[in-house]
């Protein structure tokens, strides 16, 4: 098997974190690989919610039926459905803040052997803020991040500890990357999967944190 094949590209992680989700739940869904995941739900009984303000998006639309003005929060063109609801972002926070929303699926710069989660900030340059991710890793009842397992420079985003500014602390629950998945539990991290092509030595190689 070459290189390039090794382990799971973007849509497949998407996929894989879809197998997640359970039905009945509201979810929602961060910027970045997290929005693929709404392609993947099938026939479950998925409501995913976006903090400014929808409940019930449906998947990316095909080109040439986009409406500009139905995005979502990451500004992407998605699809409504016939049970969708808007609302301001007052009650949408309202829902993430109250426990409403029974997971949520975000991209993370960042992860630590405890759980600790950054992905709203790198220091010295220009971000679009923080978004719902603070309020979200504190009010939803599962964090699940889908991010690469390493940076462009070939550096682990498994570690020890974060060195970017936390979004929260011991707020990860499940890890999925282009490597595999990885449980937070006491001690460190717990290898669940490993992606296609890949050994266990390779994601520990890959992987700064603690491996149980």
């Amino acid at each position: 098997m070459t290189e390039a094949a090794k382990g799971w590209d973007r849509n497949q992680m998407a996929a894989r974190a879809a197998e997640e989700l359970e039905d009945g739940w509201y979810v929602n869904l961060g910027i970045g690989i997290p929005t693929l995941v709404a392609n993947y739900v099938g026939d479950k009984d998925i409501t995913l919610q976006s903090e400014n303000g929808m409940l019930g998006m449906g998947p990316f639309p095909f080109e040439g039926d986009e409406d500009p003005d139905l995005i979502n929060a990451g500004k992407q063109t998605i699809t409504e459905l016939s049970r969708t609801s808007y609302f301001d972002s007052a009650t949408s926070f309202g829902m993430i803040r109250g426990g409403k929303i029974a997971a949520a699926i975000l991209g993370a710069m960042e992860v630590s052997e405890e759980g600790d989660l950054a992905n709203w900030m790198i220091p010295g340059k220009l971000v679009k803020g923080m978004g719902g991710a603070m309020d979200l890793v504190a009010g939803v009842g599962r964090v699940i991040v889908v991010m690469d397992h390493t940076n462009k420079a070939g550096e682990s985003k498994v570690l020890k500890s974060c060195t970017l500014p936390l979004t929260g602390k011991a707020v990860v629950d499940r890890i999925i990357t282009n490597m595999g998945v990885l449980d937070v539990v006491p001690g460190g991290l717990r290898i669940v999967q490993l992606a296609d092509g890949i050994t266990e030595d390779e994601i520990r190689a890959a992987t700064q944190a603690t491996l149980v």
